[in-house]
């Protein structure tokens, strides 16, 4: 049972993997196989891909909880319980570009990725200098808050790739931009907030 959370983070990689490789294969990017593709077979691949997206986002909330519970926190979770979240997130904001999103969702997306990447790097300057960054209460928020922007998006886009009504697309892509962009904001102020706190525990070395 112990190691039950090791096996839900790696699941959520594996399962981020499939996704992605479900979404470019249904835009046409694999090479003579997505040219046999049916319409339909398009939409169930789409379809997969906002199911693993969600379940993969889902066992991010479950394997931190479990840990705790069972008393289970390792090193090799430590490790890879961060790099499951930005996989998936990294990921899905890929596979939205991959699928044509709106172009009003570039920006937060953007926002998005310039912040995953740049704490990540913060965190590995830090880690080399014995710095610890430990995760707030807002930036556990953050993630559910991408998950559930991102997943509205991935919904909405290959809805509408494959009939969703015309008189719902303009309301949906708007709730769903709405939500993007609340992510994006608090994303950016964590990523400010692990900046500042990187900068005061660095200077003090």
């Amino acid at each position: 049972m112990k190691h039950l959370p090791n096996i839900l983070t790696g699941g959520r990689i594996i399962l981020t993997l499939l996704m992605f490789l479900a979404v470019i294969l249904s835009v046409g990017g694999v090479p003579f196989l997505s040219d046999l593709l049916t319409p339909d077979q398009q939409f169930s691949l789409q379809k997969f891909a906002v199911i693993a997206f969600f379940v993969a986002g889902i066992t991010d909330f479950f394997d931190g909880w479990l840990a705790r519970k069972l008393n289970a926190t390792s090193l090799w979770g430590a490790i890879l319980d961060p790099i499951g979240d930005k996989v998936l997130v990294c990921g899905a904001v890929l596979s939205l570009m991959a699928m044509n999103v709106a172009a009003s969702a570039y920006l937060p997306c953007a926002l998005i990725l310039f912040r995953e990447f740049t704490v990540s790097a913060l965190r590995e300057v830090s880690a080399a200098k014995g710095v610890s960054l430990p995760v707030t209460l807002l930036a556990k928020w953050k993630t559910t808050l991408q998950i559930a922007s991102i997943g509205f998006e991935l919904v909405i886009v290959s809805w509408l790739a494959f009939g969703l009504p015309a008189e719902w697309q303009a309301g949906a892509t708007i709730m769903a931009d709405s939500l993007l962009w609340i992510a994006a904001i608090v994303t950016v102020i964590t990523g400010a907030q692990y900046w500042e706190a990187a900068r005061e525990k660095l200077m003090d070395i």
